[in-house]
C-alpha cells in the first residue's frame, strides 16, 4: 500500500499533462507535468486562493504579468483573483502541484 497519491506523468516536449490527484468537497490538488517549453496558460480564479507546489526541475512562474524561476522544491502563493501560470523554460521535465480552495461553487 502506497499513500502517494502523485501519478507518473512523462510530457514530451512542449507537453504540458495533468491530473487530478485529491478531490473533495473543499479543495482540488492537480499534478501538472511540462515538458521542455511547455507552457500553463495564466488564469485566475476569483473566489479561490491557490497555491502551487514545485515538486520537480524549475518553472517560471507568471503572476500578475510578473515573473520569477522558482525551482524544486517550491511554494508559491496566489491570492484570490491574481492571474497565474507557468512555463517551462528548461530541457528537463518541471512537475508542479497546484492546490484550489475552496472550490468554486
Amino acid at each position: 500500500m502506497t499513500l502517494d497519491q502523485l501519478p507518473d506523468l512523462d510530457p514530451s516536449d512542449g507537453e504540458l499533462l495533468d491530473a487530478e490527484v485529491v478531490v473533495t468537497d473543499d479543495v482540488l490538488v492537480k499534478a501538472f507535468a511540462l515538458g521542455p517549453g511547455a507552457e500553463l496558460s495564466p488564469h485566475e480564479h476569483a473566489d479561490a486562493t491557490n497555491v502551487f507546489h514545485i515538486i520537480e526541475g524549475e518553472v517560471t512562474v507568471i503572476q500578475d504579468g510578473e515573473e520569477e524561476t522558482i525551482s524544486a522544491p517550491g511554494v508559491v502563493l496566489h491570492g484570490r483573483g491574481v492571474a497565474h501560470g507557468a512555463r517551462n523554460d528548461t530541457d528537463e521535465t518541471a512537475v508542479l502541484t497546484a492546490s484550489l480552495c475552496p472550490l468554486p461553487s
